[in-house]
């Protein structure tokens, strides 16, 4: 059933009393698409990212679909007090940036551990906010498609559009009027990686799979904007910025 996940009790309960009822003021989200999202199971949900807001909406949107909204979290948050038992305790993943084998092995574990439990996780692909000066995604990492490919994992691109409104890239306080700002919310297929699967975890394969994802989120923001996207994504190493933080000066 699609609340099955949503109606065992736990800590979401909490946090859903805390957070939607402001949310719901400030946004009025609306979700197409909403069959493409596993109502049970295991799965890796790959949005686009241009506010600090984004996490909300996208949380909320999952949500209300009937599945608890998890997050990859830096590995560093699950050390700070309260906050990290707070990702412990609604079963956030930790993440290490590092490329080590260390690191690959940890990818494998996650991935078992989400099928064993059939839980779905949100990973943004592009690692922070976008570069791009209009809010098209940028170059992704490879963090969601090798946690797809590890576990054999439905790999499920999302589009959200209209957070902007609310919260800008890089805004310190929320635009409250008008209340209610629309914010629509595209889920698309899940991106077909049936030929990469199986294949050492190389470089080639992980970046094959990662642009087929990013053209995915790329193209639903398209449907949303009702425009193109520039036809060379957006990298920030060729304009002389960090890839996390805040842009240069």
């Amino acid at each position: 059933m699609a609340a099955s996940e949503r109606s065992r009790p736990s800590l979401f309960w909490v946090l859903a009393v805390l957070v939607i009822p402001p949310m719901s003021l400030l946004a009025k989200i609306r979700v197409t698409g909403a069959e493409k999202l596993p109502r049970q199971g295991a799965f890796v949900l790959a949005p686009n990212h241009y506010s600090e807001l984004d996490p909300l909406i996208v949380a909320m949107s999952v949500y209300r679909l009937g599945r608890l909204p998890r997050f990859m979290a830096k590995e560093s948050l699950f050390r700070v007090p309260v906050v990290g038992w707070l990702l412990k305790r609604t079963g956030m993943i930790p993440v290490s940036r590092s490329a080590s084998a260390a690191a690959a092995k940890q990818t494998l574990k996650q991935s078992a551990e989400l099928v064993e439990h059939g839980r779905g996780v949100i990973v943004y692909p592009e690692g922070t906010l976008t570069r791009d000066p209009d809010l098209w995604p940028m170059r992704g990492k490879s963090g969601a498609v090798r946690l797809a490919l590890s576990g054999d994992l439905p790999l499920i691109p999302m589009a959200q559009w209209g957070t902007q409104e609310i919260m800008g890239r890089y805004q310190k306080g929320l635009s409250l009027w008008p209340l209610r700002k629309p914010v629509n919310v595209l889920i698309g297929d899940p991106v077909d990686l049936s030929d990469l699967r199986g294949r050492a975890p190389e470089p080639a394969v992980l970046n094959e799979a990662t642009a087929r994802l990013m053209a995915a989120i790329t193209a639903l923001l398209e449907q949303l904007r009702d425009e193109k996207a520039p036809a060379t994504r957006w990298n920030p190493t060729d304009h002389g910025q960090k890839e996390t933080g805040r842009l240069d000066s």
